[in-house]
């Protein structure tokens, strides 16, 4: 068998620990989408001369990066809603314009392929038309990543309850004026699926993969607020049972603190690992608000955390202690949520917003590596999703699913050499020079042209789409969202936040009420 040859002048196979393993002058051979070897180029040039060949000369090759938390394709922002903070945006949100939920994934595939993301995990918050629109919306997604050729790791969110504030739905609807409680009702209706379905679910998404080597299922327990104590026992229940692994946001804002202490008296994280949640099969979704304990609890535990640091500043959410999670062992990934700094899907610069953002005042403070956040966007990526290990680097039995970078492009127009291959990718690397991108071993992007299908093509059917006014349900529900915000802002007025919260020191915090 011919297989596929990359080569390049250096090999960024992964990470020993935190240290980079590269070759030089070296190539990856690819057969079947499997990696099968990798050795200095000329040999492997000579041992292969019917293998189809990638890179060359001036290029890098890198293991494919991972956006381990994502959302949506045409960001709020583009569809009207500005960056409120995160409990506000929920209701700002009602009033977005539909997408047909195949466009919205190739629009965000294309960034995030653009940048060198050969895997997502792609975590659907909602979908309308009760369990049919949850079926129909999944096939929709999953077709359109299996269309572009990108691996996906796919969950829809499991919720049952307050599906607009931190408060029983009943409950909310009372603060309204008796005239606009119909409206919210009907739009809590539209959006409502039976527990048990939700559970059932997971076995309709695992058809729809089946024999689709690029994609798996994992499960999404959403949010403490927003799940029963049913609800978070089911999914515990089901993950253990076939050992699925799990995405869970989880202290994302203060507010989620202050209701979690509500609901609990004290810790979510220790609420849920009661329950069963907190295992090695779990993955922490933002996890901003995390104290000491909490932190201590996670890397007892094996999980893993995703870091949203774009997100987590455009929605006012705040600082990660992600020194704190660096320093108890714990792996890091990152994701991009619903938009990147630049309202994109660019890993390469949200690699470099985390490098900076966690660099903590003083000579000898805490501060990530450019290994470090390398390995996040990667390897520790990998860790995240089902596909684990076979993925986020490039060794015999993992995936063919790397990235080819056009290094004069990168270092251009000087770069002293005295700076390490992975201080350069992530200070300089941008999309314009991300050559090829492949996955199991076949490229979805050649030369800086998608393969598989035309970008301006799909673009230009979403522009069109668009381009008409909105339609009267749309309308609708911007007018919804605009009466009902200022009782959404009631719901959070007399909420108890944490105080003297360290901004800057990321790497200590003890919340009211825990041990010192």
């Amino acid at each position: 068998m011919s297989g596929v040859l990359v080569s390049g002048d250096h090999v960024l196979q992964g990470f020993h620990g935190d240290t980079p393993v590269i070759h030089s002058n070296a190539a990856v051979l690819i057969e079947e989408g499997v990696v099968k070897q990798i050795g200095p180029a000329a040999e492997l040039d000579r041992h292969y001369p019917e293998a189809k060949r990638f890179g060359g000369p001036g290029q890098v090759v890198i293991p494919g990066l991972i956006n381990a938390h994502h959302h949506v394709g045409l960001t709020p922002f583009q569809l009207g809603s500005p960056d409120h903070p995160l409990e506000l945006w929920f209701a700002s949100r009602m009033g977005l314009r539909a997408v047909d939920p195949r466009l919205d994934t190739l629009y965000s595939a294309f960034e995030m392929i653009a940048s060198g993301v050969t895997c997502v995990q792609h975590l659907h918050s909602r979908a309308p038309g009760g369990l049919e629109g949850l079926h129909s919306t999944a096939s929709a997604v999953l077709g359109a990543y299996d269309e572009i050729g990108m691996r996906v790791s796919f969950s829809m969110a499991i919720r049952d309850q307050n599906r607009l504030v931190y408060e029983d739905d009943q409950a909310f609807l009372s603060r309204l004026p008796e005239a606009l409680r119909p409206a919210l009702a009907a739009y809590f209706d539209n959006y409502t699926v039976p527990l048990a379905n939700q559970i059932a679910l997971t076995d309709a998404l695992e058809a729809m993969v089946a024999g689709r080597e690029k994609q798996r299922v994992q499960l999404a327990p959403s949010n403490l607020h927003w799940m029963s104590d049913a609800a978070i026992e089911a999914v515990a229940d089901l993950s253990e049972a076939r050992d699925m692994a799990m995405h869970a946001h989880v202290l994302e804002t203060p507010y989620q603190w202050e209701y979690a202490r509500r609901r609990t008296g004290g810790s979510p994280l220790a609420y849920l690992a009661e329950r069963g949640l907190v295992t090695h099969r779990l993955t922490v979704g933002h996890g901003v608000w995390m104290s000491d304990s909490d932190v201590d609890r996670c890397a007892e535990a094996g999980c893993a955390i995703c870091h949203n640091c774009s997100s987590n500043m455009r929605l006012k959410s705040g600082i990660a202690p992600v020194n704190r999670f660096l320093a108890k062992g714990l792996p890091v990934a990152l994701g991009i949520d619903e938009a990147g700094i630049n309202d994109d899907r660019d890993m390469l610069q949200e690699m470099r917003l985390v490098l900076h953002m966690h660099r903590e005042p003083g000579l000898d403070a805490p501060a990530p590596t450019h290994a470090q956040v390398l390995r996040m966007a990667s390897d520790h990526g990998a860790r995240t999703t089902p596909f684990g290990p076979t993925i986020g680097s490039l060794r015999p039995g993992s995936a063919g699913d790397l990235v080819i970078l056009d290094w004069r492009k990168v270092t251009w127009p000087h770069q002293d050499p005295a700076r390490g291959l992975d201080e350069v990718l992530v200070h300089r690397a941008r999309p314009a020079a991300v050559h090829t991108v492949l996955v199991a071993g076949e490229p979805v992007l050649e030369n800086g042209r998608f393969t598989r299908m035309d970008r301006d093509d799909v673009l230009s059917e979403i522009a069109e789409a668009l381009a008409t006014a909105p339609d009267a349900d749309t309308l609708a529900r911007r007018e919804l969202a605009e009466d009902v915000m200022p009782f959404v802002r009631d719901v959070y007025r007399d909420y108890r936040l944490p105080s003297g919260a360290p901004h800057y020191r990321q790497s200590s915090r003890t919340w009211p009420g825990e041990e010192t």
